[in-house]
Parts: C-alpha cells; sequence; structure tokens
C-alpha cells in the first residue's frame, strides 16, 4: 500500500531564493523536528545525485534515512527519492514552486509514502498522521523560509 500527502503554501520571498532555501535539505531541521542531523553528499551545491543523509525520530524510533535528488529544476521543481528501505519510505516526493506578484512564491511539497514488510500494515498510519500534519508542515516551512531569507 502506498499513499500521498501535501501542502501548499504562500512564502513571502522571491521564488529563486525560496528554490535554493530548499534544494539546500540542510536547511530541513529548521521546519521538520523529526530531523534530527542531516549531511550533504558530495558537500556541494545540490545537483541531480546528490544524497542527503539523515537521522530522524519517528514515533519515538530513530531511524538513518537517505533521499536522493532526482530532478532539481531552477526554480521550479525538486524531486527526491528515499534510497534507504526502512518499513515506511518516501518513494517520492518534491517541492513545486509557482512565483506569484509582489516577489512572493507558492510553494507545494508532497510525499508518496510506501510501506515495506511490516510497514505495509503502518504506511497507513504514518499517512493519516502526515495528512494530519500537512498544514501545520506547510506553515512551518513558510515561517522557516521566511526567517533564513532576507526580505528585500
Amino acid at each position: 500500500m502506498s499513499g500521498q500527502f501535501e501542502a501548499t503554501v504562500e512564502v513571502d520571498r522571491p521564488v529563486e531564493e525560496v528554490f535554493a532555501y530548499l534544494a539546500d535539505g540542510r536547511n530541513d531541521p529548521q521546519f521538520s523536528p523529526r530531523v534530527l542531523k542531516i549531511e550533504r553528499i558530495p558537500d556541494t551545491p545540490t545537483a541531480v545525485g546528490t544524497v542527503f543523509r539523515s537521522t530522524v525520530k519517528d514515533a519515538g524510533m530513530k531511524t538513518a534515512r537517505e533521499f536522493r535528488i532526482t530532478t532539481l529544476e531552477a526554480p521550479v521543481k525538486i524531486r527526491w527519492a528515499e534510497v534507504t528501505k526502512n518499513s515506511v519510505t518516501a518513494r517520492e516526493g518534491g517541492y513545486d514552486l509557482e512565483s506569484l506578484a509582489d516577489g512572493r512564491t507558492r510553494v507545494r511539497i508532497f510525499n508518496v509514502l510506501e510501506g515495506h514488510g511490516l510497514g505495509k500494515l503502518l504506511v497507513a498510519l504514518a499517512l493519516v498522521a502526515a495528512r494530519k500534519d500537512a498544514d501545520g508542515f506547510g506553515s512551518r516551512i513558510k515561517s522557516a523560509a521566511e526567517a533564513a531569507i532576507s526580505p528585500r
């Protein structure tokens, strides 16, 4: 079983700057409290093939995760795929960005979650939790991006 959650938010910063902020996955802990640590491999600007290796805490358990950037189309599209095989993984995820009037950016985030082994039973619970927090997650992205990117 698999399923998707998504959120859309408007960030009061220009699309190019929001794209650069989100493309650097090392910023994830600023808006995702489940990310305990994260590193970029190689430690060069993000490109297709870049891997972000993280330690996350879900449901009280720490797990190691690796995501590979699969698409990077500045400043409108970022895609990733989880390469680790935990119980529940993000088969695909990404950001779609759209430039709006007055230097604002619409950001849509989504993840397609799928279960492996016992995770096939757990993925439904993970989706319920992710969908319940989707709007909050979007709000945290907005707040973190606006705090990190200086207004013009």
